[in-house]
């Protein structure tokens, strides 16, 4: 529990003493709370809220004085959480809120996906939580409220290591990646404006020092790289360490783990013992498959409290792969036991069916019959939506990505549907994200500039080498759209145009070729409707944010909904692979690619690829060779028999 100091508490001065605290971390929960898989209806879940709550129940334990925070983005990102606004019948408090509130939670950050479902909604899910929230780098505007502080001031009595007790202040700063303006600007534009997380640091830090903090911990939604620092930077963790006056850096949102491999070799990043410029940080992971700790030693002097030694550590809730991971609370379960329940039945409705399986294996690598579906749902919401409009009539493409590759989520995160009914938890494992639709107007210019962004996803490969890793691991798969409505080619033996980010970094490259639609070559010139999602738009991952004269008018939809409305109205699901786009070959070269292991229930996609298996890597990940010369069949993709 809290040991809660008076409102005003006496401070206590002469002597000098030391006390240990330990301050407790997690960051990016993603409303995943119980251990279940709610889209594959098992108990396989490895992390989640409910086990890290084991590992905070024995972490206190361990240390006299302890305080808990979490770093945001834990509203949204499960079936659990994500169905919640929706009319799925439930009327109870919300179940991760219910689980936060079961921990006894010291403060909370906002993160980006807490603005996902509006500000209404974020209210109203708020003003159930027994905890404060901070946030200093949003602010609103006219009559608008935000359901957080921009600083906190907690004061607690602890005891030191000769069993007295002793006021100690602990200022808490929440910051936020300023993208969340855009991202979300459906839901915040007129209403939040965004400032940088830097800039914010540097005027609440002596704030709160001249209000008497004795420590100055920032929750800090966002995440590290090397990046130079400036008002817009996404990943500002490492400079914002650097500011003067602030003592601890909790950090999140990238889903990485620190301290950890993850970020050695960066400058100012000591990767093994937890720290940024000198400063002690942790960043636990995501979907709570760790818990952040560090340990501060701190001495009072004449001149306050000072960290005289740390320790950082993340915490994970499963050891190594194979071992059985830490059990789930059971308070926490209770916590949430009837949202659970609800949720699974809501997940088995059916919608239809498929005679095909469905699966996400090679989705970065073939046209892909999930991604497929996703834009036939947009293309005819969209469709329904021009008729009797001034855009009826241009010709509708649909850009959506692939949402589960792997990637840090590890081996056995991938969509496998297989033949038969298809469910509601079908329909999410295919969306999981609560974005909503949109169309935009462009030219064949344009859409020629947001397939390259795409193609970018791609290392060069080089003729005549074998065993070239194929895709670059900086580009996360759910930033590789493919457009349906027209046919094209990418060639991965051209270097790539555009970075990670979107930075153009090779004016002379030009990866997509054979662009056409209905066999005529598209023209800079041509017009069409994109249909895609308000996320994407607003400019998120590597692409351009489409402005705003641009935009249609669409139904306020979301695509999860638009692809219900599409499976259900629609006959049995039969989605075999297309020839939409393929890789161009690269003369006598073949390729690595990573996937997940269950691809192996697919031998025939496996053979018609002419994949070679050589097994798996330490992460479990399947390793595939593909040749990619003039008659491989990724090149030269076979039609389904």
């Amino acid at each position: 529990m809290k040991n809660h100091a008076s409102p005003n508490p006496p401070r206590v001065n002469g002597s000098s003493a030391t006390l240990h605290l330990r301050l407790l971390e997690t960051t990016d929960i993603h409303g995943h709370i119980a251990p279940f898989d709610y889209l594959d209806q098992r108990n396989q879940w490895q992390g989640g809220l409910a086990r890290v709550a084991t590992l905070i129940r024995a972490a206190r334990a361990q240390a006299r004085n302890c305080l808990l925070f979490d770093n945001g983005d834990f509203l949204q990102g499960s079936a659990l959480s994500d169905l919640l606004p929706d009319p799925s019948g439930w009327h109870g408090p919300h179940p991760v809120i219910a689980a936060m509130n079961a921990l006894d939670y010291d403060g909370a950050a906002l993160g980006n996906h807490e603005f996902d479902f509006g500000l209404d909604f974020l209210c109203a899910a708020l003003s159930q939580a027994r905890f404060p929230v901070v946030c200093a780098n949003l602010h609103p505007m006219g009559t608008t409220r935000l359901p957080a502080t921009p600083t906190l001031l907690l004061e607690r009595r602890l005891e030191d290591e000769a069993g007295q007790l002793r006021d100690l202040r602990i200022g808490v700063i929440g910051v936020v990646v300023p993208q969340v303006a855009k991202w979300n600007r459906d839901h915040l534009e007129g209403r939040v404006m965004a400032s940088g997380i830097t800039e914010t640091a540097r005027l609440q830090a002596p704030a709160l020092r001249a209000a008497g903090a004795d420590l100055v911990v920032m929750l800090a939604h966002t995440g590290i790289d090397a990046a130079t620092d400036h008002p817009g930077l996404e990943n500002a963790a490492l400079p914002l360490a650097a500011i003067p006056g602030v003592d601890v850096v909790l950090a999140g949102h990238s889903h990485r783990v620190f301290p950890g491999p993850d970020h050695a070799g960066l400058s100012g990043v000591d990767a093994a013992h937890g720290t940024l410029n000198g400063i002690p940080a942790v960043m636990a992971g995501f979907a709570g498959s760790h818990l952040g700790i560090v340990d501060l030693d701190l001495r009072q002097d004449a001149r306050g409290w000072r960290i005289t030694r740390h320790h950082c550590e993340a915490r994970p809730v499963q050891h190594a792969p194979g071992t059985p991971p830490t059990p789930p609370d059971p308070a926490i379960l209770r916590a949430v036991g009837r949202a659970h329940h609800r949720t699974v039945s809501a997940m088995r409705k059916p919608l239809n069916t498929t005679r095909t399986a469905l699966h996400s294996y090679l989705a970065l690598i073939r046209d892909d019959p999930v991604t497929a579906l996703v834009n036939a749902a947009q293309t005819a919401a969209i469709a329904r939506a021009l008729i009797g409009t001034r855009a009826e009539g241009l010709p509708v493409l649909s850009a959506t990505a692939p949402f589960r590759t792997g990637g840090r989520a590890g081996p056995y995160h991938y969509i496998d549907i297989t033949p038969g009914p298809f469910r509601m938890g079908d329909a999410v494992n295919l969306y999981p994200f609560p974005n909503t639709l949109t169309c935009a107007r462009i030219t064949g210019a344009q859409l020629r500039d947001w397939l390259e962004r795409a193609a970018s996803c791609f290392h060069q490969i080089r003729p005549g080498l074998a065993d070239q890793p194929l895709l670059d691991p900086r580009f996360p798969g759910h930033a590789f759209d493919t457009v349906s409505g027209v046919t094209y080619r990418i060639d991965p033996g051209q270097p790539a145009r555009f970075g990670p980010d979107g930075t153009l970094i090779d004016t002379e490259a030009w990866r997509t070729r054979d662009l056409r639609r209905l066999g005529r070559p598209v023209r800079d010139t041509d017009l069409f409707v994109l249909a895609t999602n308000t996320y994407r738009a607003s400019g998120s991952g590597p692409y351009p944010m489409l402005v705003d004269h641009d935009i249609l008018d669409a139904p306020a939809l979301q695509v999860r909904d638009a692809l219900v409305n599409h499976v259900r109205r629609g006959p049995p699901i039969d989605a075999r692979r297309g020839i939409g786009w393929a890789l161009r070959p690269v003369c006598g070269a073949s390729v690595l690619v990573d996937t997940g292991p269950g691809l192996r229930r697919h031998p025939w996609d496996i053979r018609a690829l002419g994949a070679e298996e050589l097994g798996c890597d330490a992460k479990g990940f399947l390793r595939l060779r593909l040749p990619l010369g003039a008659d491989a069949p990724l090149a030269n993709p076979p039609q389904d028999p």
